[in-house]
């Protein structure tokens, strides 16, 4: 064989090996999308500190084999159409109540206002408690395989916003129009003499300025992400409900995925959660800070006053879940896991 020959040869060889690499490589790589609310915010999205935490670590992790591509803002859909899309379709989402409960209507229950003191209390309901685990279960059942990953937390615990007056009893409360995330939030207002209307996140800063609600309930880091500051007042730290969201992974995507490849899954999804809590927590003070730095008045109400939102508000909600077909035995489970029954 001539010398321009076996050059020839050796460059196709070269050539084909480089694009047979280059194939290997593209087939290796899968794209996983990662839909969610809100901004890609670091500072005023918790959800978002999540997402990119995620990101990373699920990258790391694979040695890139496994790629997430986030979707903030609700780009892919609203909550019912994302859910929707993430039991058919090998992708990953971020579920509010509002695209949970049409599924796991039993969801509510962990939503029961005023269950937790705190934090350390919230995360080790969900982390550790048999109800998490039954509502776990349901999902992956009613989902043809899709499972919950992970409780995802959005900036605290839930206060009250409204631009008509300071709110520091249920009392206050009377006449007044706020804005409902779902049905449980009409059913809490209600409780407390006001009327609640379901409004989808992205419209609510419009419906405050306009006067279609007088008030709302979201922890300080959302009503910064929603400059909501700038159509609402007041602000009551009432602690009402632990404020969280859901990762949820399509079925047979998680099928799909080696040994290796769904263990470094679960073990970013895990850490990244650690850092998104850490991060989250030791912000709660510096953006209740900043919204009353712009003008809200904060309210901070007394051991009595909570006391008097608990013992308004609780019955009622847990009278409301009882109307939604939930078993009895699954709302006893949740109460004694938060520590309130025996």
């Amino acid at each position: 064989m001539s010398l321009s020959k076996t050059s020839l040869l050796r460059k196709t060889l070269t050539g084909s090996t480089l694009a047979l690499s280059l194939l290997a490589a593209s087939v290796q790589a899968q794209t996983i999308n990662l839909s969610y609310n809100g901004a890609p915010d670091a500072d005023k999205n918790a959800v978002h500190v999540f997402a990119s935490n995620l990101k990373t670590l699920v990258e790391e992790k694979t040695d890139g084999e496994l790629e997430l591509k986030l979707y903030p803002n609700s780009m892919l859909g609203e909550e019912q159409e994302r859910m929707e899309q993430v039991i058919s379709a090998p992708n990953l989402n971020i579920a509010s109540f509002a695209g949970m409960a049409p599924i796991v209507p039993e969801v509510y229950v962990s939503a029961t206002p005023f269950m937790f003191d705190g934090f350390d209390e919230a995360r080790r309901f969900f982390d550790e408690g048999q109800y998490w685990q039954q509502v776990q279960q349901l999902f992956s059942e009613r989902t043809n395989g899709a499972e919950i990953l992970a409780v995802v937390e959005e900036g605290g615990f839930l206060a009250f916003t409204n631009d008509k007056r300071p709110i520091t009893s249920p009392d206050d409360f009377e006449g007044l129009r706020f804005r409902a995330m779902d049905p449980s939030q009409v059913a809490l207002y209600e409780a407390f003499g006001a009327s609640g209307t379901p409004i989808p996140w992205t419209e609510v800063y419009m419906a405050l300025r306009t006067g279609v609600a007088d008030g709302q309930m979201n922890p300080p880091m959302y009503i910064l992400l929603g400059s909501l500051q700038e159509v609402q007042k007041y602000l009551t730290l009432a602690n009402i409900q632990y404020s969280d969201q859901f990762l949820v992974a399509n079925g047979q995507l998680l099928e799909s995925l080696s040994d290796e490849e769904r263990t470094a899954l679960l073990e970013a999804v895990q850490e990244a959660n650690a850092q998104a809590r850490q991060d989250n927590q030791s912000q709660v003070e510096s953006r209740i800070a900043s919204l009353e730095e712009q003008g809200m008045q904060v309210i901070r109400p007394s051991e009595a006053d909570l006391e008097a939102f608990r013992s308004k508000g609780q019955p009622a909600y847990l009278e409301w879940l009882k109307s939604q077909d939930i078993a009895p035995e699954l709302i006893d489970t949740a109460m004694k896991d938060a520590g309130l029954s025996s």
